[in-house]
């Protein structure tokens, strides 16, 4: 299902360079026209290009990397723009020394709003176009947009996001062994214990290696129980460095989380002793739970694509399915819905009428809805229709995103300094799952946080 509503591409002026963007004009009716089977209606607005290209790098690989290009794929034909998609795991590493290079691609795919702020600091980025802002301004929420500004400037839309904060195990063996979906953290710790006592196996299995960014998936961790222990506010105040990173809370919520992560009774279920969390990628982690080594796997909404590496349909995700997720609970019973989440923002670092045509299909609604039909994703663009999705959690995860009850926080790492975020924090959960002390992990962290 496609969706047509969409904001027309106007002729933009690029942010303070006010530099005019005049698409060359489409020739012919096209909203009549049609490449092969590709009908060009809905990509009449950003014009038609005669040998452009587009290049785009970041962090995407594999299977959800396939499904990113085919998602372009209707807009490359009637454009005639070619986009050509790199992706590398050694991305958010290398991109600001590219960039300081001359050698960054025109395109890159920021997931983080601190990598962001740096790069734009470097004076690499090209401000978004009239035509970006004017899509995000209708599709996306205030706090989305300040994502992809920095210092007064509007850089990048958003692009997928994710909700982060998700345990998935199996409804079969739940109904089995009579296990309960917790309503609390004191219950999902019962359960743990309940796991564990059991026998068969750890409850936890737990990945954090992921290249030169192994240790996210253990600030994750963090994040979550820093937002349920002490809400939105200190959240806000931590991500903020208004509290210092060793403040009690933030040591309360390590050891909230190492009575999982650092417990050999915890983890790591069908891989390996504490150790193994550093050396399992993040990709794989979850999948004992097929085999029955593990019950719980703490991981974001985009790992549904991971159940079905080679992109078949063997597992499925539903309540009855072969894996099913429950958000992490809050500290009391109906405590409210507070969730963490991701997203991505593709800057650019060419300044070209192709690129900005590019960059604005990528923040409008239709290409949200292609992007999301095709699986394992979602956005929280608010003309995205929840049924594209292609499963039941993730319709839920579209509809939690636009609920306005909800209570999201951007991912904490994310948000802070590249010194702290993508250095020193990730860095700090292998140190500690390694076998350092809270205390000093967080005092090291807080020294390396930059000073004002």
């Amino acid at each position: 299902m496609r969706l047509t509503r969409h904001r027309r591409w106007m002729a933009p002026v690029v942010g303070a360079a006010a530099i005019g963007l005049a698409l060359t004009a489409c020739t012919g009716d096209i909203a009549d026209q049609e490449a092969g089977d590709v009908d060009c209606a809905d990509y009449e607005e950003y014009g038609t290009f005669d040998g452009a290209e587009v290049t785009i790098g970041g962090t995407i690989l594999d299977l959800e990397a396939d499904r990113l290009v085919e998602s372009w794929s209707d807009f490359e034909t009637c454009t005639g723009i070619s986009v050509d998609y790199q992706g590398s795991s050694e991305f958010e590493a290398q991109i600001a020394v590219l960039a300081e290079g001359g050698n960054a691609p025109d395109v890159g795919i920021v997931p983080q709003p601190g990598l962001l702020q740096r790069l734009a600091d470097g004076g690499w980025l090209i401000p978004a176009s009239e035509a970006v802002e004017a899509n995000v301004d209708e599709w996306w929420s205030e706090d989305w947009k300040q994502y992809g500004t920095y210092d007064g400037t509007f850089y990048a839309a958003p692009l997928m996001a994710s909700i982060k904060g998700y345990v998935w195990y199996s409804p079969a063996e739940f109904d089995e062994k009579g296990y309960e979906t917790p309503e609390t953290l004191d219950e999902l710790k019962d359960l743990s214990e309940q796991i564990a006592a059991d026998g068969e196996h750890k409850p936890w299995c737990v990945g954090l290696e992921s290249g030169d960014a192994t240790g996210w998936p253990g600030t994750d961790w963090i994040e979550d129980y820093m937002l349920r222990l002490h809400g939105p506010d200190v959240y806000d105040q931590w991500v903020n460095h208004e509290i210092p990173f060793n403040d009690p809370r933030v040591f309360e919520a390590f050891e909230a989380v190492g009575q999982y992560l650092k417990n050999d009774r915890m983890v790591n279920g069908g891989i390996g002793d504490v150790s193994t969390q550093i050396t399992e990628a993040f990709q794989t982690a979850g999948l004992p739970i097929l085999d029955g080594e593990c019950s719980l796997h703490h991981q974001a909404s985009f790992y549904e694509t991971f159940w079905n590496p080679e992109g078949g349909d063997e597992n499925t995700v539903a309540p009855d399915g072969t894996v099913w997720a429950f958000l992490l609970p809050p500290v009391e019973a109906g405590g409210g819905l507070n969730v963490t989440g991701g997203g991505e923002f593709p800057v650019a670092f060419r300044d070209a009428e192709e690129v900005e045509a590019f960059r604005a299909y990528l923040s409008s609604d239709t290409w949200a809805n292609n992007r999301v039909g095709l699986g394992g994703v979602i956005s929280a663009n608010k003309g995205l229709d929840p049924e594209v999705a292609s499963s039941e959690l993730l319709t839920q995860s579209i509809e939690i995103l636009q609920d306005p009850e909800t209570t999201f926080r951007f991912d904490g790492s994310d948000l802070m300094p590249g010194a702290v975020g993508a250095d020193s924090f990730w860095k700090g959960i292998v140190s500690w799952v390694s076998g350092q002390g809270t205390q000093q992990v967080l005092d090291t962290i807080e020294a390396s946080w930059p000073s004002s």
